[in-house]
């Protein structure tokens, strides 16, 4: 016999003789143990690291379940000295923080000079169930229950008895349910038809796709042949698809609300403007696409504070385009009022200019923007329904914009003027009313809600040169259909095309959904020209 195949044998006896001394009671202190443990784990053939792990759960030590969480996020490192846990990402470009492995103490470790320790697919598999059994003896029952969900997907006789042992002593009943859940799961293989009738029961009203996926062939005759066994995992079934139609309306339904907010954000500034003074302003779109770069220009100057950097961006991108609103007002619109076609083909120009301007400075390319870590992944509520952070965080931006609108509108002198002049521009300036104050502040306030908008959009797409085109037209049919000026309406109508547009995506696509939108707003336009909530006064004769 070879003197390397000698050398691996005597090293495979040496980690299963460490595997079976850690089980026993009157072994190697805790501490020797898990030491031999880990030092065996950059040597191990994958087989081995799978006893090692095992002999690690077994043992129960303190630093085990961060070592083994570590190993599963491939974040565990050997050297010549020893073991290392990685504290950060080591494919960004900044050095991780290492800790021992053994004691969990700050480590020096040079750059270059380790290796990881690697895992497959079986090995992952032994540390999830590895660490669910650490979690199962958390004192935190949400930490259990996840636990115990972790490892119902694929129970063994071991994992059976540990999860029996622990319903008999677990004093939190959320955790014994979850418990019962995984054991009728596992009961439904079993060969006697009563005992997976019983599994069956227990599993009734339950939503999560384990227990879908596991009951649904028991309504196959070929796969059940007990009648009462068929009959009880089809109505387990049926139920489980009744709550996927109600959590899929649920979810269209938010999509929609999510869209209509990015409408409302986009057309609540054009509803102002337009409603006060009647412009027709074709470069809203544009001043929408300079809050959405300012978002990415704050980024670039906080790179280590993206969220920081989002908030500062709303006021920053409110200042930004509501500064060029009012410059536009001053420079071009002001000597348009009464004059609606030069009107929009000046601002159709200047959004060609802005474009321009925006290519020569950022370049034609698209930039993406960050989104912060509390706006980024999913709240599953339960197995068949979740939303996504950054669109409910749209959501709830948007009314509160909203809301910060109104009371300027309704508790401000600026507000009260603008009302005025939209009602009745004439009286308002025979009361003393600057009216081309108010037209360039009105004009200003539209615009920099564009550019909050902005900031919105740039965390649901790319920031380009082209990005407020996609939203002009859709602005205008929000500011029509929910009636000119009214900011009720706008919110109101903003929403139920959103709505509006995710019910028929499915049925006719996205494409024909908005031509199916549009063709239904032209019909509503010629039965009610003035929109769901006319705008009431002298100017409203004009529009």
């Amino acid at each position: 016999m070879n003197r390397p195949l000698l050398h691996s044998m005597h090293r495979c006896m040496a980690v299963w003789a460490l595997v079976l001394l850690a089980g026993l009671a009157h072994a190697a202190p805790p501490d020797a143990a898990y030491a031999e443990a880990v030092q065996a784990l950059p040597e191990a053939s994958f087989r081995e690291k799978a006893a090692l792990v095992a002999a690690l759960v077994t043992q129960g030590h303190p630093n085990a379940r961060p070592l083994l969480a570590a190993m599963l996020d491939n974040r565990l490192y050997a050297d010549d000295r020893g073991v290392f846990i990685a504290d950060a990402d080591t494919t960004a470009d900044a050095e991780p923080v290492w800790r021992d492995a053994l004691t969990l103490n700050p480590a020096d470790v040079s750059l270059g000079s380790r290796d990881r320790i690697r895992t497959n697919n079986s090995l992952r598999a032994a540390l999830k169930v590895g660490l669910a059994q650490f979690d199962l003896v958390d004192p935190d029952a949400k930490v259990r229950i996840a636990a115990v969900r972790e490892l119902s997907g694929d129970l063994d006789d071991d994992v059976l008895a540990l999860l029996r042992a622990q319903q008999a002593t677990d004093d939190a009943a959320a955790v014994r349910r979850e418990i019962d859940i995984a054991l009728a799961v596992y009961q439904l293989k079993d060969d006697d038809p009563a005992l997976r009738l019983a599994a069956i029961e227990v599993l009734d009203g339950e939503q999560r796709n384990l227990v879908y996926n596991r009951v649904k062939p028991l309504t196959d005759p070929a796969h059940e042949p007990d009648a009462a066994v068929r009959a009880a995992a089809s109505r387990v079934v049926a139920g489980i698809d009744g709550w996927r139609e109600i959590y899929g309306a649920l979810e269209t339904l938010f999509f929609g609300l999510s869209l209509g907010s990015v409408l409302v954000l986009a057309a609540i500034g054009l509803a102002i403007s337009f409603g006060v003074m009647g412009v027709i302003n074709m470069a809203h779109g544009e001043l929408i696409m300079l809050g959405a770069y300012t978002t990415y220009v704050m980024q670039l100057l906080l790179p280590n504070h993206i969220g920081l950097a989002l908030v500062l961006a709303v006021p920053a991108a409110f200042l930004v385009s509501g500064l060029v609103g009012v410059a536009i007002e001053r420079g071009i619109i002001r000597f348009l009022y009464g004059r609606p076609l030069e009107t929009l083909l000046a601002t159709f120009g200047l959004s060609l200019i802005l474009q321009q301007v925006v290519r020569s400075i950022f370049s034609p390319l698209n930039r993406s923007v960050t989104s912060p870590d509390w706006m980024q992944g999913l709240w599953q509520i339960n197995d068949l329904f979740s939303v996504t952070y950054n669109r409910l965080a749209i959501i709830l931006f948007m009314l509160v914009v909203f809301a910060l609108l109104l009371l300027v509108m309704n508790r401000t002198s600026l507000g009260l003027k603008v009302r005025a002049v939209s009602q009745n521009r004439a009286m308002a300036k025979a009361m003393g009313v600057r009216t081309a104050r108010v037209d360039a502040l009105t004009f200003g306030l539209g615009s920099g809600i564009a550019g909050i908008a902005g900031v919105a959009l740039s965390q649901l797409t790319n920031v380009g040169p082209n990005l407020g085109q996609a939203y002009i037209v859709d602005s205008f049919m929000v500011v029509v259909f929910g009636g000119v000026g009214n900011l009720w309406g706008t919110l109101i109508s903003g929403l139920s095309l959103g709505v509006l547009n995710k019910l028929l995506e499915p049925a006719a696509g996205a494409v024909m959904a908005k031509i199916l939108v549009l063709i239904g707003l032209i019909l509503f336009i010629q039965r009610r020209p003035k929109g769901l909530f006319p705008q009431k006064g002298r100017a409203a004769e004009g529009h």
